[in-house]
């Protein structure tokens, strides 16, 4: 009885995990790496996509399904198990990521063609998404399901997405018995929409994630505790509207398209409907993204066993959550186009969440520049991303290949978080009336996994591990199981602020690379901005001795 960590181990995206029993192969989740994931592990299945049986899903976002078409399109013939809401999501999420792939394939073979180089395959299309529908077999909340000889499953409400679940695992393997339970991502609490996350009694192994581990969420103002009232929400989000709408300036909010779309139009719905911003008339808020569109209807119609008591409330009283009336959904790329041309100041919510891909990247090029607009955060940012860029206080970011100034208010909604923080983890594990043999860490980048899994060795005492990419794990020899090694909490900032560093550094020298042989190649033209040339490398030099002082600093103190 092996388990085998091939995704979001160190990492936080491409949530990928290998149970191997009585010579069947399970996976739990088989999620696409995004941002810094991406370009450390690529796309491609590290193992053969015909030797799985099951794959059980813990919920719909691409970083845990994203891969499942190339699944099928490389042979899976096994079975699909995840919740009723979470297949009717993917079936449009998964397509929407096919053309997504299609689009960028095309895009890098007519750049391929022009160089003289072969085209680009895309990594699966809508029709091998379309395709990979049919494996899927729908599970319900509470219910212990028999998948095979020695395989009992059940999925219980996570709190974090439509239809999300932590998954219980009974494994029999000969004599031995060993319960796992994966926890998927769990909920924060009291979040708009849908339930809190269930809690579970017992497991032998727990394998949890750990995204905000090191990390309690900033509280709107006037929160008590770890909940956060919709009204507190609604009303934090109200005056972004109202002071933007003064100066004229529109608000851009990154938004992923299923699940935080959907809070944010409950939120606006609430700040319309009881006159939250009362300086201003209408609020016109555009929802640009097809995805998010269909999204919305899927939510629309699961609304009876997933969603919270507040939201059934409204439902009972014949109230649609999610819709009001100068609420527009855009599908058409013109009218899309037709936003940025706009003198009435509106709200725009628009898919990616990270500002990776999509028409965000549109309206941020838009009105990034100008003073009067906020962008509004409302998610987490990976390191490597354009949002996280942006977030971290960035001046300038290129978007489709063009500089462009970052002038306007940049902010988070604070208490809207998907995950829970750090108290609502150790919530989560401790809720087990005894504790677990080991609890594997993932879902975490390679300082907070590590430093959680250590904070839960030494805190709840509960043995703790976050593992590598690729480790495999014998769960019958508990005593070859590895422990957390302890880590210093005041490093862990440093540690993580520097490595991001080296990584946009990275990331940049091929654009530096550039502008220095076309410097040289130009000469002395009077288009060249030298002063900039020459602020440019007085930072960099500046960072270079910045540096050297570390590396001295920590030598003297290792000595």
């Amino acid at each position: 009885m092996h388990i085998t960590f091939f995704g979001a181990a160190q990492q936080v995206t491409g949530s990928c995990t290998m149970v191997q029993v009585n010579g069947k192969y399970l996976l739990i989740d088989c999620g696409l790496p995004q941002g810094n994931d991406e370009r450390e592990v690529g796309l491609d299945l590290p193992f053969r996509a015909d030797a799985i049986d099951y794959v059980f899903l813990t919920h719909a976002h691409i970083d845990h399904t994203g891969r499942i078409p190339l699944l099928v399109k490389e042979g899976f013939k096994g079975k699909i198990f995840a919740t009723s809401a979470t297949a009717q999501l993917c079936e449009i999420m998964l397509a929407d990521s096919g053309h997504i792939q299609e689009m960028e394939a095309e895009w890098k073979s007519r750049k391929a063609v022009r160089a003289g180089k072969k085209g680009v395959e895309p990594l699966y299309t809508v029709e091998d998404a379309q395709n990979a529908m049919q494996f899927f077999e729908s599970c319900v909340y509470d219910e212990i399901c028999d998948i095979d000889e020695g395989i009992k499953v059940r999925f219980n409400d996570a709190g974090h997405l439509l239809g999300s679940s932590s998954i219980e695992l009974w494994l029999k393997e000969g004599k031995e018995r060993r319960k796992l339970v994966f926890s998927g991502d769990i909920g924060n609490f009291d979040q708009p929409l849908i339930k809190d996350p269930d809690y579970i009694d017992e497991a032998d192994f727990v394998v949890m994630e750990s995204t905000y581990g090191n990390r309690v969420h900033k509280k709107a103002e006037n929160a008590v505790g770890n909940s956060v009232p919709t009204h507190i929400r609604a009303q934090e989000l109200a005056d972004i509207v109202e002071r933007t709408f003064k100066r004229g300036g529109n608000v851009i909010i990154p938004s992923f398209a299923v699940g935080r779309t959907q809070e944010l139009l409950y939120l606006l719905r609430v700040v319309i409907e009881n006159k939250l911003c009362p300086t201003i008339g209408d609020i016109p808020v555009f929802v640009d993204s097809p995805l998010s569109v269909k999204a919305t209807h899927v939510f629309a119609g699961n609304l009876f066993g997933y969603m919270d008591e507040e939201t059934m409330e409204l439902v009972n009283k014949g109230i649609n959550p999610i819709l009001f009336p100068s609420l527009v959904t855009i599908t058409d790329v013109a009218d899309s186009i037709a936003l940025n041309k706009r003198k009435e100041s509106c709200v725009i919510i628009s898919s990616s969440g990270m500002c990776e891909a999509g028409r965000i990247k549109h309206h941020l090029k838009h009105n990034l520049f100008r003073k009067e607009c906020t962008v509004l955060f409302s998610g987490y940012q990976a390191a490597g991303t354009l949002g996280r860029s942006i977030l971290d206080g960035a001046r300038h970011v290129t978007i489709f290949g063009e500089q462009i100034d970052v002038r306007c208010e940049v902010c988070e909604l604070h208490g809207i978080s998907g995950h829970a923080d750090q108290e609502g983890l150790v919530k989560w594990l401790t809720s087990f009336k005894k504790e677990p043999r080991r609890a594997f860490i993932v879902h975490g980048d390679k300082e907070v996994a590590p430093w959680f899994a250590s904070f839960v060795t030494r805190t709840l005492h509960i043995k703790a591990y976050a593992p590598s990419p690729m480790e495999r794990l014998d769960l019958l020899d508990e005593a070859s199981l590895p422990i957390a090694a302890a880590v210093d909490d005041k490093v862990v900032p440093y540690i993580r602020e520097l490595r991001e560093a080296l990584e946009e550094l990275t990331k940049q020298e091929a654009t530096l690379r550039t502008v220095v042989e076309r410097m040289q190649v130009a000469g002395s033209e009077p288009h060249l901005d030298q002063k900039r040339a020459v602020r440019l490398t007085n930072a960099i030099n500046r960072l270079a001795s910045d540096l050297e002082y570390l590396k001295m600093k920590w030598d003297s103190d290792a000595d």
